[in-house]
């Protein structure tokens, strides 16, 4: 807890012509919050309505001072209960599969257990406060409140008597069964799957209480998962009946007096170019020659904050997402489909309203001038990313000579992105075809060419303009708060980890200068490129860096090697871009920005959390599409490549479609083997018989789990001892 500060009690001093002293202001407002830890931040936001800055902080410190609140990490605050106490933390409930669990916190030095006695109600992921009443090589912690729920949503099987049912949920983290009233069911019988909500679950209470909100007992064991993994990862898959309201009364048309504020780019040459099954167009790029002889480029962006409202539920709700999560056989949308595919997205031959970047390019393709504004644009065309890329290889069309002069640019742009140390390899993108039930047919990487890395180009040049042009500003004389995407400079022992692996395909890589690493990194993978070890390592090259995220704190961008950097490039599918574009739009109308330096971190960390939650969806929806196309192929030979080792055996990634599964150590040959960790190596016993990272080897499918989304392998050929 933090140190208390002493502090004035003569309360006359601090407010002599209020009716209501702050301290009794600040105890109702938050006895009215009593359930929640509510952050600093929000409570001077409320108070700064009445009070002054000084005098809020001041009633703060008097009630803590007093032991009517406690400040926890020292930016939030909650009513005193019989239960506080300096051995509480806030953190994170990490479940287990037994029902007990773990708290991850940034308070302890190692996570506290928590049995399932314990746990007073809360779920995996779920936010709490609790009491550390053991401290010893295992601390051990009782949850005392429920700051926030990760979820509410599950999906399960029913089971349905004549007075009540239960929900046997899916997830192995949700270790209890839903009670259902029977009036709560929508008529669903027992055994169907259904999503529930939970609806209340007080501490005296062995089961959560919930009610049915969808029956999903026709869908298919595939789209069952689908939706499993989603909720699983804390993404609904249906937005609240307020939210589809708010959408649906938000009108598409637009008035003369709004374009009358705008600049109109509808007769200027614009196009989206994105993927051949995208509905979401988010982003356009216009082009046109100027009188001196340059040539304008406009990074046009759906303007989402024109239509979503700060605070409204649409708003709300899409905060609680955060981003939009990609599944090989579906989208889980950030906002509904009124907006994210038809009133926002910048659809061909209609117009639309946009935020855009533009940028003036001398004949050397230098930026010259750039600014920002809100347009009004109406797309020319919508290009596929095949279609562009056969207008750079010298197809004709009407748009040639606006394709080929913006491929130009952007090879300069690149150029000069890579001559400054920016990182230019990125992992395969595994892709499916799937039939008309959604069963992959057949898998394959994304191939990236010069279309999809001019768009790339020209979003990465508007992100880092808007960043470079609001960290420089002072409104009032005082630095904007903004939205950053950041990203750290790798960690030098998985630098050298990755360099020990490198060693086992016979490269020599030394990572000794730290000015030096993205240069190292961008020769060694031209080396690599097109080689069979080339996808695995760089897999294992990008599991060396840090995790980019979203934070107010800026540190620059090391994998692009930009010391500005945001995300404004895709507001219909990423919240950061929205409370960007709300923060630039404050800068140019030369007002204070809609949320404090707090507020916004706070925020900075959700979507960072949610973004990291989708990815996870996105590969374990990949794992279970790639063991759904192997499901057929049991007895079928492929070649592959170790992708790693353990004791238990060795893992191998299949050459043509990057499925990855295991071979068990006892189907290795016959004869045990010794685990070398150093030299990441299985070694036999009795013979010279060895398994290394790399090792090219023939596999057979033997055994495919879908509910667990694992494959087994067994090698092709008997080993000749």
């Amino acid at each position: 807890m933090p140190k208390k500060k002493k502090i004035n009690k003569n309360k006359d001093s601090i407010h002599p012509s209020s009716t209501e002293s702050p301290d009794k202001y600040l105890l109702h407002y938050l006895k009215s919050h009593s359930d929640k830890v509510v952050s600093k931040a929000t409570i001077l936001k409320k108070m700064l309505s009445k009070y002054s800055l000084e005098v809020s902080e001041l009633a703060i410190n008097i009630l803590h001072e007093q032991s009517k609140i406690d400040i926890i990490g020292g930016n939030k605050v909650k009513l005193t209960t019989k239960s506080s106490g300096k051995n509480h933390v806030e953190g994170k409930i990490d479940m287990t599969k037994t029902g007990s669990a773990f708290l991850m916190s940034s308070q302890l030095d190692r996570d506290a257990f928590i049995s399932n006695r314990n746990l007073n109600t809360a779920l995996d992921g779920d936010t709490v406060i609790a009491n550390i009443f053991k401290k010893s090589s295992r601390p051990e912690a009782e949850v005392i409140e429920i700051v926030k729920r990760n979820k509410t949503q599950f999906i399960g099987t029913l089971q349905v008597s004549d007075k009540f049912a239960f929900l046997a949920c899916n997830s192995e983290k949700m270790p209890f069964d839903i009670f259902i009233p029977l009036a709560k069911l929508k008529g669903a019988k027992d055994g169907a799957k259904a999503l529930v909500n939970i609806v209340r679950w007080e501490r005296d209470m062995k089961n959560p209480e919930g009610e049915v909100l969808e029956i999903l007992g026709t869908t298919t064991n595939s789209d069952l998962e689908m939706k499993s993994i989603l909720i699983d990862k804390g993404f609904s898959i249906s937005f609240p009946p307020s939210v589809i309201e708010e959408s649906e009364a938000i009108s598409e048309i637009i008035s003369k007096e709004e374009i009358a504020k705008r600049l109109d780019y509808r007769t200027i040459t614009t196009f989206t170019i994105d993927p051949a099954d995208a509905k979401d167009f988010d982003d356009a790029l216009s082009i046109q020659r100027l009188p001196n002889g340059n040539w304008e480029v406009g990074v046009h962006i759906a303007d989402v904050s024109h239509y979503v409202k700060q605070g409204t539920s649409l708003d709300k709700e899409a905060f609680e997402r955060s981003t939009s999560v990609y599944l090989p056989d579906r989208v889980c949308p950030m906002f509904p489909e009124r907006l994210s595919n038809f009133i926002c997205s910048l659809r061909p031959d209609e117009e639309k309203l946009c935020f855009a970047a533009i940028f003036e390019f001398d004949h050397q393709h230098k930026i010259k001038t750039y600014s920002f504004g809100r347009t009004v644009i109406k797309s020319s065309k919508r290009f596929s990313y095949e279609e562009a890329q056969e207008l750079i290889e010298g197809k004709e069309s009407e748009f040639s000579e606006d394709v080929l002069m913006l491929n130009t640019i952007a090879l300069t742009l690149r150029k000069d992105k890579i001559a400054k140390g920016a990182i230019t390899f990125e992992a395969a993108e595994v892709r499916f075809i799937l039939d008309e039930t959604g069963k992959p047919i057949d898998v394959y990487t994304k191939e990236r060419k010069e279309a999809h890395m001019l768009i790339e180009d020209f979003m990465l040049l508007a992100n880092k303009s808007v960043a470079m042009y609001v960290s420089k500003l002072k409104v009032k004389t005082k630095s904007v708060p903004m939205v950053y995407r950041i990203h750290d400079v790798p960690d030098m022992t998985k630098l050298q980890n990755f360099s020990e692996m490198a060693k086992r395909f016979g490269h020599n890589i030394k990572f000794e200068d730290p000015k030096n690493i993205a240069f190292q990194l961008n020769d060694f993978f031209k080396l690599i490129k097109g080689k069979p070890e080339q996808n695995l390592l760089e897999q294992l090259g990008i599991r060396s860096m840090a995790k980019a995220i979203y934070t107010t704190t800026n540190i620059g961008h090391f994998g692009l090697a930009f010391d500005y950097y945001t995300h404004f490039t895709s507001p219909i599918r990423r919240y950061p871009d929205v409370m960007v574009h709300r923060i630039l739009e404050e800068c140019l109308a030369e007002e204070k920005p809609p949320l404090s330096a707090d507020e916004l971190e706070e925020q900075c960390v959700h979507c960072s959390n949610m973004e990291r939650m989708a990815a996870e969806a996105e590969r374990e929806a990949t794992k279970y599409k790639q063991c759904e196309f192997l499901m057929d192929k049991i007895g079928t030979e492929f070649d592959g490549i170790i992708s790693g080792i353990i004791a238990n055996g060795i893992f191998v990634e299949l050459k043509d479609n990057k499925c990855e599964g295991f071979v068990p150590v006892m189907k290795l040959g016959y004869d045990s083997f010794i685990y070398d960790e150093n030299n990441f190596t299985l070694k036999a016993k009795s013979s010279a018989l060895t398994y290394r990272f790399g090792d090219a080897l023939k596999v057979i499918v033997s055994k495919v789990d879908l509910a667990k989304k694992q494959i087994e392998f067994e090698l092709a050929e008997d080993v000749d001892f």
